[in-house]
């Protein structure tokens, strides 16, 4: 293998080159993102970057120890994949040669139509997207924050310490239902309201006043009107795959993988928030939108991908994730969905700290924290521990689309040989 190319100039993209090289391939790697910056950290745009306390040159994950060796392509999107060539076709008309796929393409954030470009409303992913929020919120006056997910409730802390009126609007009963559960994240609540920000939970967004482009007000099922002079859209995300739907690659919910990263084409693995993996302990496959994972994933991916036995590979964590939340750190590791009882070893609903241990008959299999580090990771190692030792639900067999078996099965090395891992 001469040539190794990895789609996504992020975390995961930059985490993969780091493991390549420090497993000793030394042929040619090249990074393709579609922003101009190289690799930066997203989790302090929506908190100290939006506060003003860092700047866009202290977000930079590169170090002065990486020997990547690397070609950088930036400025441009990979706009497909041929898998009979293994050409990686790009928006300015270029290619690039891949003995070797590495999809690190991330995800981009689900936007609200009626209010889409408009020019008080911001989804933040990019430090662009940050930049604009953080001069709106410079001006001061009301917020709307649109999803009380982890970018929402970040955003409205920060918003609301700066000065700014926030209310947070949220379709589902409490905030982080989804990773949380509701009776945690009915607690989770707690934190908005007594910081002051208002929390509007299960509620249905009907219509929006624009006026000279920009949105003025948001209007509730229930008769309310929410007056605003910033929108801030915080829905969640969808994979960027579009640019592989012709390429056979398996997709779902994202780059459909096995458990060490694998697609179900040759030498194409699949990292960050892009990438659907199985997971062993829960017997489906599902997307691990948190940096803990596009850190640590890759590494894994691209041993398998450099020809270790998937056997030998060590266990992938259970997802972690932490989140600064108005002067409180949120620390959380394990599964809730797989919980049927919550219990509180420290602490509980309304006080300054806790640790709650989600249970699944006796074991546990989450554990959630704000402000007790110390015994949060005491637990996250046990959950680990549990999970490594647990027996693995099967992988099911990757499928294979005819046009992409034809392509590959059609590839010899007669073929591949003609074309040479060059930028054409």
């Amino acid at each position: 293998m001469e040539s190794l190319v990895i789609v996504g100039a992020s975390l995961a993209g930059l985490s993969a080159a780091r493991a390549a090289r420090s497993l000793g391939f030394g042929g040619r790697v090249v990074i393709i993102g579609d922003e101009l910056q190289r690799p930066y950290d997203r989790p302090p745009l929506s908190k100290d970057f939006l506060a003003g306390r860092i700047e866009i040159e202290d977000l930079a994950l590169e170090t002065d120890t990486d020997a990547l060796d690397a070609e950088w392509i930036l400025g441009t999107r990979a706009v497909s994949f041929d898998p009979l060539t293994r050409l990686v076709h790009l928006e300015d008309g270029a290619a690039v040669h891949a003995d070797a796929l590495v999809i690190a393409t991330g995800a981009s954030p689900r936007s609200l139509p009626p209010i889409a470009g408009a020019e008080n409303v911001v989804t933040l992913r990019t430090i662009a997207d940050a930049q604009k929020l953080r001069e709106l919120v410079r001006r001061g006056g009301r917020m709307v924050v649109i999803g009380a997910g982890f970018i929402g409730a970040e955003v409205a802390s920060t918003a609301h310490a700066l000065g700014m009126e926030v209310t947070v609007v949220e379709k589902s009963p409490t905030p982080l239902c989804g990773p949380l559960g509701t009776q945690l994240g009915a607690v989770v609540a707690g934190l908005h309201e007594r910081a002051g920000v208002e929390l509007i939970c299960g509620a249905d967004i009907t219509d929006f006043d624009l006026t000279d482009g920009s949105v003025s007000a948001v209007h509730l099922a229930d008769g309310r009107v929410l007056p605003t002079d910033v929108v801030v859209v915080g829905i969640g995300a969808v994979p960027n795959t579009a640019w592989l739907e012709s390429s056979g690659i398996e997709l779902g919910n994202g780059v459909v993988c096995d458990a060490v990263g694998a697609t179900n084409l040759p030498g194409v693995v699949a990292v960050g928030d892009c990438a659907a993996w199985w997971d062993a302990a829960t017997g489906r496959h599902h997307r691990v939108e948190h940096w803990t994972g596009a850190a640590q994933r890759p590494g894994v991916a691209v041993s398998a991908l450099l020809g270790a036995d998937p056997a030998t590979l060590p266990a992938v964590k259970p997802p972690y994730f932490w989140s600064d939340q108005y002067g409180t750190r949120l620390q959380f590791a394990g599964d809730a969905s797989r919980s049927d009882r919550v219990v509180y070893e420290h602490g509980g609903p309304g006080e300054d700290s806790l640790l709650a241990v989600y249970y699944s008959g006796d074991q546990p299999v989450g554990v959630l924290a704000w402000n007790q580090t110390k015994l949060f990771c005491r637990w996250r190692k046990t959950i680990e521990k549990l999970a490594a030792t647990a027996a693995p639900i099967p992988a099911p067999q990757h499928t294979t689309a005819p046009a992409a078996a034809a392509a590959v099965a059609a590839a010899s090395p007669a073929a591949t040989a003609a074309v040479q891992p060059v930028l054409v």
